[in-house]
């Protein structure tokens, strides 16, 4: 916004924070998160049989935990009226794969004449009789043409399908990738139709958050499949938007990196410290990881074909990721304390709370909140003497926590009033005690019935609650170059906040009052004359 402001043409890709378009002469493509436009992420479907082995996830097949499901248990029946001339040995099964309101309907086939029950193959259809795909285990279809629907509203997109595993007795996994773009995540809407017709239908990132591509083995390859389809329209989207949009200033993020990092199959071989590492494991995960950067390096390439003597080129990252051996389920340890009161959906696995009589609650990241007379209703902060005693008590338990190993997964439990001294962290926006993890341990707000406090992740990743004034792992690369910049590395971490004052800076653009940070200096070559504004933090 202040770029535009400065009369620059800017083009917005996947960014998060972008929705709802703040820009009016600009382009936002994607805007992430922000509850704007449709978001068609993928979902994954297994049968309902299924359902029993993932109950332990609780909220974690939900998009951010709280949203639309990511993975969809679906009835499974014998097929019926199907139209096809596909022949299946064993009695034909069928399931209806709905979500952002289109069905594809699947036809579970045994194609060996054996004598054995052992499906393995599916056929996929919109009719029961046109068919847009016939997969094996592990492949992909083709992109086929569909209209979705959000709310009343019906749009074009498409879809690419996979059977990551199949069962012989006809269980399945599958996953369907929608088109990431459409006219309602755009701005302006045309921007989707061109973007698709000339670089293909969007694949923004691997998996999604939570992950779901971490209960098969088979989940490794399909990550990495989708990892693949990220980089690769990335990598075209660049000269395109340069060319149809000449933007001044183009911001262009891409998420895969963190999916990758925090999932099942790459961190934990790397991690050296880990119990059972083994070179061999380690030198398979970095060569996957290795061909993720080469994949942002091909980005970045073709940005910097486009960059002239006058073009700035930043690579930057919002945060590292460092190792996770141990989750703590927070919440567990407060219903045994009586403070947080629940209930297990038989069903699903997932937790339904009783607000009005509970005082304790860990909610994300790195926050609880403390009400002794209940945390129903609209939530107002606590004061008084019951207040204090009880927060008191929280934290006492909180640091007396320790695994079965020794380690005390709590560093600093903070009360809120002290939060800006300890975190720099504004106190109208955090819980009633702040949390900072010892690294290899994080919280989650997952709670079950047999109220276990520590238990071992499927990913083997995580970013939040580190004091990255302690812990590299959570640094990131900051890299620029253009005119006026010094060839030099910087000796000390800086603030993230200290990016944009420098940018601003460097493009001869007045900071506005709000932006916090310092103007890296130390960059700036001396034969070069920005003019420099130093905002204090």
């Amino acid at each position: 916004k202040t770029l535009e402001e400065d009369g620059k043409k800017v083009v917005l890709l996947s960014i998060p924070g972008s929705t709802p378009p703040e820009l009016e002469k600009g382009i936002t493509i994607r805007g992430r998160w922000g509850g704007w436009g449709a978001d068609t992420y993928k979902v994954v479907y297994e049968p309902e049989e299924k359902l029993e082995e993932r109950k332990s996830a609780g909220r974690g097949f939900r998009l951010f935990f709280l949203g639309a499901p990511l993975t969809k248990f679906v009835e499974k029946n014998n097929a019926n009226s199907w139209k096809n001339n596909v022949q299946s040995f064993s009695v034909a099964k069928e399931a209806k794969l709905e979500s952002h309101g289109l069905a594809v309907y699947a036809y579970i086939y045994d194609s060996t004449n054996d004598q054995k029950v052992n499906y393995d193959g599916i056929v996929f259809s919109l009719d029961k009789e046109n068919v847009i795909a016939d997969l094996k285990q592990g492949e992909w279809s083709e992109w086929a043409p569909v209209q979705l629907k959000s709310k009343d509203t019906t749009f074009d997109s498409d879809i690419k399908i996979k059977v990551i595993k199949m069962w012989d007795n006809s269980n399945f996994r599958i996953t369907i990738l929608y088109n990431n773009l459409n006219r309602l995540i755009t701005d302006p809407a045309s921007v989707s139709d061109e973007l698709t017709a000339n670089v293909g239908p969007m694949v923004d990132f691997a998996d999604n958050w939570p992950a779901q591509l971490l209960y098969e083995d088979e989940d490794k390859q399909t990550f990495l499949d989708e990892a693949k389809m990220t980089l690769d329209w990335h990598k075209k989207a660049v000269p395109f938007i340069y060319d149809a949009y000449t933007p001044d200033v183009f911001i262009q993020d891409i998420y895969t990196p963190n999916q990758m990092l925090e999932s099942r199959w790459w961190h934990q071989y790397i991690d050296t410290s880990r119990e059972g590492y083994s070179e061999e494991k380690a030198e398979d995960a970095w060569a996957d990881i290795l061909e993720l950067y080469q994949g942002l390096d091909a980005i970045l390439g073709e940005a910097m074909e486009n960059a002239d003597e006058n073009t700035y080129v930043v690579l930057s990252s919002d945060h590292g990721v460092c190792s996770l051996k141990r989750l703590v389920k927070l919440n567990n340890l407060f219903a045994e304390k009586g403070w947080l009161k629940f209930t297990i959906d038989k069903k699903t696995g997932e937790p339904k709370i009783d607000w009005k009589n509970s005082k304790v609650i860990y909610l994300k990241m790195a926050h609880i909140y403390v009400s002794p007379d209940g945390l129903g209703g609209n939530w107002e902060r606590s004061s008084g003497q019951e207040y204090e005693e009880l927060r008191g008590e929280v934290i006492k338990a909180l640091r007396s926590l320790k695994d079965d190993n020794g380690v005390r997964p709590v560093i600093n439990a903070i009360k809120w009033e002290d939060a800006p001294e300890f975190f720099k962290l504004p106190t109208d926006r955090i819980g009633d005690i702040v949390l900072e993890v010892t690294p290899g341990y994080f919280w989650s707000e997952e709670m079950d019935e047999d109220h276990k406090i520590f238990v071992n992740p499927l990913n083997s990743g995580y970013k939040q609650t580190i004091d990255a004034r302690k812990n590299n792992c959570m640094w990131t690369p900051f890299i620029i170059t253009g005119p006026g910049i010094k060839h030099t590395e910087l000796k000390e971490p800086i603030s993230h906040v200290d990016q944009l004052p420098t940018i601003l800076t460097l493009m001869g653009i007045d900071i506005p009052e709000h932006v916090q940070g310092r103007v890296l200096t130390e960059v700036i070559s001396s034969g070069s004359s920005p003019a420099i504004f130093v905002v204090e933090d």
